[in-house]
């Protein structure tokens, strides 16, 4: 029978409570497309690569983390822009989009998602840091080099990573998934030992060496695949509809 678009967006609403935080782009249904739903994609951006793939498995619905429609971004559908979208109305292909709410969520959210996957305990927000959520903390069961956490961040993430830092040993650690390194402030500020993030500018190395934090750079796709796969999980075991996640390898 499928599952309405309406209840389904409401459901996301209720779980992830979009409204509540202010954001750079519209969060939930972006392109409207089919009615009902049956088979949804998840992935991380609705690049034309997994618009394509998509529609190669028969899904009449996207969901992911980085859609359209940001703040200060050209208006006029044209180009790129308007392949993708042109793409979406062809086909009758919703496209739903969640951008911090799946940053800062306590269950799907990318943050406390990273948190599962590094096996880290006391996992939970930073305090003082807005929204709640952007940024999380926790803790390794022993003292870990500036080597050991690189190696198993490029395990569990199947990347390279970059590392600045020093011998001094590491138990805390503050992490903000994607384009998260200006957070690097607020880690220092939360007396850990690392930072881990997806990005890194010039000036973030610098912070990490005059501050004395290690700082770990490990790609800001990589560190935000799980939110939305963890969400789509949420939706098949609450919803009688199929989802898959595709992921369209991405080496930043």
């Amino acid at each position: 029978m499928g599952l309405l678009r309406k209840k389904l967006l409401s459901s996301i609403d209720s779980l992830l409570k979009p409204k509540e935080i202010k954001d750079f782009c519209p969060n939930g249904l972006q392109i409207q497309g089919t009615d009902t739903i049956n088979k949804i994609v998840s992935g991380v951006t609705a690049s034309q690569a997994l618009i394509d793939a998509a529609i190669d498995v028969g899904a009449d619905t996207i969901l992911v983390h980085h859609g359209y429609f940001w703040k200060g971004e050209s208006q006029p559908l044209v180009g790129m822009k308007y392949k993708r979208i042109k793409s979406l109305l062809d086909n009758n292909v919703n496209l739903i989009a969640y951008h911090l709410p799946l940053d800062v969520h306590p269950l799907c959210g990318n943050n406390a998602q990273l948190g599962k996957l590094l096996q880290l305990d006391d996992v939970s927000p930073v305090s003082d840091v807005k929204p709640n959520g952007i940024v999380y903390s926790g803790s390794s069961r022993k003292p870990l080099s500036g080597k050991e956490v690189k190696c198993h961040l490029e395990s569990s993430l199947e990347r390279d990573v970059l590392w600045v830092g020093s011998d001094s040993p590491i138990r805390t650690l503050a992490w903000c998934t994607g384009g998260g390194q200006g957070y690097i402030d607020a880690a220092v500020e939360a007396g850990v030992d690392a930072f881990i993030t997806g990005e890194v500018s010039e000036q973030t190395v610098h912070i990490a060496r005059e501050m004395g934090i290690h700082f770990f750079c490990a790609g800001h796709h990589a560190t935000e695949r799980y939110g939305v796969k963890a969400l789509g999980e949420w939706i098949a075991e609450n919803h009688d509809v199929d989802v898959q996640f595709i992921d369209i390898p991405n080496p930043a």
